[in-house]
């Protein structure tokens, strides 16, 4: 199996090269620009599957798809949420969010491998999508809970939750009043519904609040513990390929 990695972060297409090397996967190249991909794909036989970022230092990568015919298959790996890749529709496997994740990797592999063994044309409408990346301003992110307590419904303002988290399969918000709340949706599905400005998902099990956080620790492992103004039922640790996308979000 052929594989490319189109990334313009070199730190972040090394780790995904080792991730892939975990697989027993070997990437045939790494490249870094809408330009340096375009001479590649024009010189080279298309590999049977492409990692492809979504911004590149030189522009949207999607503009590949302007001037080539690409027959690969495609998992995007971005930092944009859900809801803009569901701007276009294109012959992709998969998408992964940045930081990647281990397992979430495999699972997108071996998706390909089950049900894409042979390359295919790639469609995109490259309009919709660099509306919606490049200018996102009509997205509506919630402003309040509705929770059912007991026989009442109990409304809540998005601003009084310090955080979202997910306990024995279940997914809780912890408020400013020092109560926790039974939600029906799960971490991921409550990532989606939140402004990335005020939100931030520190590692698999808790979003935070900005305004919640009571004071930053560093922690081992090059990682961050976070205390909150009255949560304090579990440690809240910023995994390590989540730190420098949380200090970006804090500036």
């Amino acid at each position: 199996m052929k594989v490319l990695i189109i990334e313009d972060e070199k730190p972040a297409a090394r780790r995904l090269n080792r991730m892939l090397a975990t697989l027993n996967i070997d990437v045939e190249q790494m490249l870094h620009s809408v330009e340096e991909s375009l001479n590649w794909l024009q010189n080279n036989e298309h590999p049977d599957l492409i990692f492809l970022d979504i911004q590149l230092s030189d522009g949207l990568s999607f503009e590949i798809f302007e001037e080539i015919e690409v027959k690969s298959a495609i998992i995007f790996t971005t930092a944009y949420d859900e809801y803009a890749l569901k701007a276009f529709k294109l012959n992709s496997i998969d998408y992964l969010l940045k930081p990647l994740d281990d397992d979430e990797l495999e699972v997108a592999v071996n998706k390909f491998k089950a049900n894409y063994p042979k390359q295919s044309d790639v469609q995109v409408n490259l309009d919709d999508i660099r509306k919606l990346l490049i200018n996102p301003v009509d997205r509506k992110f919630k402003k309040r809970l509705t929770i059912k307590v007991g026989q009442h419904i109990k409304i809540i303002n998005i601003n009084d939750v310090e955080c979202f988290y997910s306990e024995n399969k279940s997914t809780y918000i912890h408020t400013k009043e020092n109560r926790n709340y039974l939600l029906d949706n799960s971490v991921e599905y409550w990532q989606e519904q939140l402004d990335p400005e005020h939100f931030f998902r520190v590692n698999r099990t808790f979003i935070v609040q900005i305004n919640a956080i009571k004071d930053i620790i560093a922690y081992s492992n090059s990682r961050l513990k976070l205390i909150l103004h009255s949560y304090n039922e579990q440690e809240i640790i910023v995994s390590r390929e989540r730190v420098k996308d949380f200090k970006n979000w804090l500036d």
